[in-house]
């Protein structure tokens, strides 16, 4: 198997001019009209829609949850969400602004004139959608001209991993989800609502790493996105890459060992997931010119197995299973 950008044997000549690579073609997974939901999240996507409640969403990584704010947003013709990202420091009011205290009182130290309180104060993804559901002339004294929106719109939320975050980070959200409201200390405690007629749509994405507490669940529409079943799988292979599940033998192969890895009797630490099957089938269709079918060539198998295992232990073990996967092909062909 030969790739035609690095060698690493050592006594390559140094090109002369950048070699240039091709466009990464894992853009084309992350096309929101591409995206296919099962017919549980749909439904639950349009309840939470009816209640106008945040829609929460667990499984396994990989299943798709944080796409599905994207082909929402598309699908309901929205701008693109407006995402959060989850840390274990995070705590509700970065949710709606970022304050800076220590900039703040290193101005004040240093005798900078401009120590307005405003001048320090960042909004952020849901504080940003409750803002730009109301007209923009009532915020012009908070929102700078750069991000001051044109008009009233609704928008959608993503909080990614929300997991991540300390148990009290969900709790203190309680209120203002459901009412989509907050308060600027800062700001003589002013507080900003949202118009309910253009209330944001809520996605929350968790990796089930940690319990929510259950006020917090109450709150929420929730659906846990199961790992597609075969006919699914190959049906989002074809949406993605154009592969046809039912007339490509290559597409059977590969879903046939994918499946026998995520098997539980193979006891992998962490099962490749549907994002990291479309990626591995994106590498092999590159060899399909080759042979009939790349599957069949070791070497092929085993210089991309890295797209599809991520720990040296689990790495070991399907290294073997494939061995013995591949003797088995070879058996019944």
């Amino acid at each position: 198997m030969k790739f035609p950008f690095y060698s690493g044997i050592g006594n390559r000549q140094k090109s002369e001019l950048p070699i240039t690579l091709p466009v990464s073609p894992r853009s084309q997974l992350l096309q929101p009209e591409n995206y296919i939901a099962d017919a549980g999240l749909k439904d639950a996507c349009n309840v939470a829609l009816l209640l106008g409640q945040p829609l929460l969403l667990t499984g396994e990584p990989g299943t798709g949850k944080t796409q599905l704010a994207y082909s929402l947003a598309w699908e309901l013709g929205l701008d693109q969400p407006l995402k959060f990202e989850t840390k274990s420091t995070s705590i509700a009011r970065d949710l709606f602004y970022t304050y800076d205290a220590l900039k703040r009182f290193q101005d004040v130290q240093s005798r900078v004139t401009a120590t307005n309180f405003l001048d320090y104060i960042t909004f952020q993804t849901l504080g940003l959608a409750i803002l730009r559901s109301r007209n923009p002339d009532e915020f012009k004294h908070l929102l700078p001209s750069e991000i001051l929106h044109s008009e009233k719109a609704r928008s959608i939320v993503l909080i990614d991993e929300i997991d991540k975050a300390p148990r009290d980070f969900s709790n203190d959200l309680l209120n203002e989800l459901e009412l989509m409201y907050f308060r600027i200390p800062e700001l003589a405690n002013e507080k900003i609502v949202g118009d309910p007629k253009l209330q944001p749509i809520v996605i929350i994405t968790s990796n089930s790493e940690k319990d929510l507490p259950d006020a917090f669940l109450r709150r929420c529409i929730y659906y846990n996105i199961p790992f597609p079943e075969s006919d699914r799988l190959g049906e989002i292979v074809a949406n993605r890459l154009g592969i046809n599940a039912g007339s490509s033998p290559f597409l059977q192969t590969a879903l046939s060992l994918f499946y026998k890895l995520r098997s539980s009797q193979i006891g992998l630490r962490k099962k490749p997931a549907t994002s990291e099957l479309l990626g591995w089938l994106i590498i092999l269709q590159k060899f399909t010119h080759e042979s009939e079918n790349p599957l069949m060539q070791r070497e092929v198998v085993f210089g991309t197995l890295s797209s599809l295992i991520k720990t040296a232990e689990d790495q070991e073990k399907a290294q073997k299973i494939v061995e013995q996967w591949m003797q088995e092909q070879k058996k019944t062909t």
